[in-house]
Order: C-alpha cells, then structure tokens, then sequence
C-alpha cells in the first residue's frame, strides 16, 4: 500500500514539474505564444508514436519546445518553424502530411475505397433486378 502511494505521489509531482517547466518560458507577446501553443499542438514527437510536443514528456520533445520557443523568439514564421522541424526530423513530425505524390493514397484513398464500393453495391442491386425480373 505505501509502495502505491509513493508510485502515485512520484507521477504526480512529474507531471507538476513538467507542466511547470512548460509554463515557465517567457514570451514577448501573447501571439508569441498562442503560436507556441499552436505550433506544439501541430508538431509530432519524433520519440513518441501518437503524441505531440504538447502532450510528450520525453527528452527529446522537451528540448524540442525549447527549440520552438527560441525560432519563435527569434521572429521565425510558422512555416519556417516546421519547414526547419521537417528538414531535421522528416515529414514524420507532421500530424497532417503535406499533399504530395507519395501522400496521394494516405489523403484520397478512403474516398477511392469508398466510391468503388458505391459502384459495387449500385451494380449488384441492378443484376439483382434484372433477375428477378426474368424470373416473374
């Protein structure tokens, strides 16, 4: 029991002291960081599978916020900002892949699937009335 308690309490004061860290950046304006804010949310942690800078804890996504912080600081654009994050890290970090060739099936796919199936399911309603058809 006290081994729980002292598991729980360890989390807990993690989590404190990351959200506490997090909040500690100063920025110049308050558009400096809602696009802080913006940017963590959109960018994909290269550890972490499913996760955004936001919502990462990991080392990397750590210096990673840094990092934002400082390009935006700097008077970097949002789009220098990712277009420097792909160039390190690849187009993993992005959550929306850009529109291109290789993302073709990714973006247009389901539609395609979709619009197959439609045609499917239009043609087998059809053979099936021109059967019943004969048979009366």
């Amino acid at each position: 029991m006290m081994l729980l308690k002292g598991v729980a309490l360890s989390v807990v004061m993690f989590l404190s002291v990351s959200t506490f860290a997090q909040e500690q950046m100063a920025f110049s304006s308050e558009l400096n960081k809602t696009r802080y804010q913006s940017l963590v949310e959109e960018l994909r942690c290269p550890k972490c599978q499913n996760q955004s800078l936001a919502d990462s804890n990991s080392g990397i996504a750590v210096d990673l916020r840094e990092l934002v912080h400082q390009l935006i600081e700097q008077g970097k654009t949002d789009q220098e900002v990712v277009d420097y994050m792909v160039a390190r890290y690849g187009t993993f970090v992005l959550y929306r892949p850009q529109h291109s060739s290789a993302t073709f099936l990714l973006w247009y796919g389901p539609f395609i699937l979709l619009g197959l199936g439609i045609l499917a399911f239009v043609y087998v309603v059809m053979a099936n009335r021109k059967r019943r058809g004969r048979a009366l």
